[in-house]
């Protein structure tokens, strides 16, 4: 997977939003929020080829959590991010 072109992070007033640049991804209906964890995760894999195993090592490198938890914490992560169009 790899994050799609356009969709980049950008801190609002001290939150973490995705914000869609160029014109075929304008689309002003809803706002991507991420919190820290998914934030870290997005600078860490933008412009990369990754896949949950990926996530789940980056999430074991910077928390103190178990492998189980940051393998599902990292599957839901990119349902998410599948379900809103931000990856591809």
């Amino acid at each position: 997977m790899k994050t799609k072109k356009g969709f980049n992070l950008r801190t609002i007033c001290g939150e973490n939003i995705i914000v869609a640049e160029g014109i075929e991804n304008i689309d002003f209906s809803r706002i991507i929020s991420m919190n820290e964890s998914a934030a870290y995760l997005w600078k860490n894999i933008q412009g990369t080829d990754f896949d949950v195993d990926s996530l789940t090592k980056l999430l074991l490198e910077e928390y103190e959590i178990d492998e189980a938890t940051a393998q599902n914490d990292a599957a839901q992560l990119v349902t998410k991010w599948q379900e809103a169009g931000i990856i591809e």
